[in-house]
């Protein structure tokens, strides 16, 4: 298993019914330049909430990060993704303020 499915299965574990219930959005997370992304259906009441796609599904936000060790970095709370975004690392398309609830999901 590489770093980046690593990151989000510790996520979804990290996830609750609660916790997806708070956020209830969809997002997709584009990684490393991959083909392949990951959709987050935080609007289930039940898990698993984040599966690898290797489709562009609909999503209100959508997070691009070029490279995975960034990501990976991100994901486990040790790179600020308030910088991250700043400096280019994260990008994100659709609902800013949905990008804001996932830094309660990041490491």
């Amino acid at each position: 298993m590489s770093a980046v499915e690593t990151t989000f299965e510790e996520m979804n574990n990290r996830l609750t019914a609660e916790a997806a219930e708070k956020i209830n959005a969809t997002y997709l997370f584009k990684v490393g330049g991959e083909s392949d992304g990951w959709f987050a259906d935080l609007t289930k009441s039940e898990g698993p909430w984040i599966e690898k796609t290797a489709e562009d599904k609909e999503a209100e936000c959508v997070v691009t990060v070029d490279n995975a060790d960034d990501w990976v970095q991100l994901a486990s709370g040790k790179m600020n993704a308030t910088m991250a975004f700043m400096q280019g690392k994260v990008k994100i398309k659709g609902n800013m303020g949905l990008a804001m609830k996932l830094q309660g999901l990041l490491g």
